[in-house]
């Protein structure tokens, strides 16, 4: 998943995109555990869309925070 495809994307569907992988991260894991994985490179790649997830969930967030103080802090200086 890129970069963009993910800036793309609403709040509430990066959280699902999150749960989704997340269940298919533990599925993953269930396989290796068995023995019966095909391809154990796909937990690496997971593990980094749930970061990239994550990182841009979080960098949105602290940018609305911000906006919110500076139209706090616009509004109680007039």
């Amino acid at each position: 998943m890129k970069v963009e495809e993910v800036r793309g994307l609403s709040e509430k569907e990066r959280e699902e995109k999150i749960a989704d992988i997340n269940q298919e991260v533990f599925n993953l894991r269930l396989q290796l555990a068995t023995g019966k994985i095909e391809n154990p490179s796909r937990l690496r790649f997971l593990r980094r869309d749930i970061a990239r997830l994550k990182t841009i969930q979080n960098e949105t967030q602290a940018s609305e925070k911000s906006s919110a103080k500076q139209e706090n802090k616009a509004g109680s200086d007039k």
